[in-house]
């Protein structure tokens, strides 16, 4: 099992930038793709990004490419998400997840563990 707790949200204007990360517990974090995905109020949660367990690969939302890149530490137990650029549409809340799949899991019934969430908003 996996614990999750993502911190790094809070406050930005237009333009700015943030950094998500996420802590994960247990000592098989490197054997599960991690994902971040978002929701907004009266939506559905999103996918925004993924990295495959050794790092070695990413894939992104069409909305944040270009502007997102995730990252992972497997010895820290750590993934982050270093976000450019940032519009009021990316307003939301953030929540780290984990995998076990190695097909490209896009969608959150492809997650088995997820974070608390961690607040985000841009201001325009």
């Amino acid at each position: 099992q996996v614990q999750l707790v993502e911190s790094g949200g809070g406050l930005v204007q237009a333009g700015g930038s943030l950094r998500l990360s996420c802590a994960a517990s247990g000592r098989t974090f490197s054997s599960y793709t991690m994902g971040w995905f978002r929701q907004a109020p009266g939506k559905e949660r999103d996918f925004v990004a993924l990295i495959s367990r050794s790092g070695g690969s990413t894939y992104y939302a069409d909305s944040v490419k270009g502007r997102f890149t995730i990252s992972r530490d497997n010895a820290k137990n750590t993934v982050n998400l270093q976000m450019n650029s940032l519009k009021p549409e990316d307003t939301a809340v953030y929540f780290c997840a984990a995998s076990r799949s190695i097909v490209v899991p896009t969608t959150r019934s492809e997650y088995a563990y997820w974070g608390q969430g961690t607040q985000v908003t841009v201001s325009s």
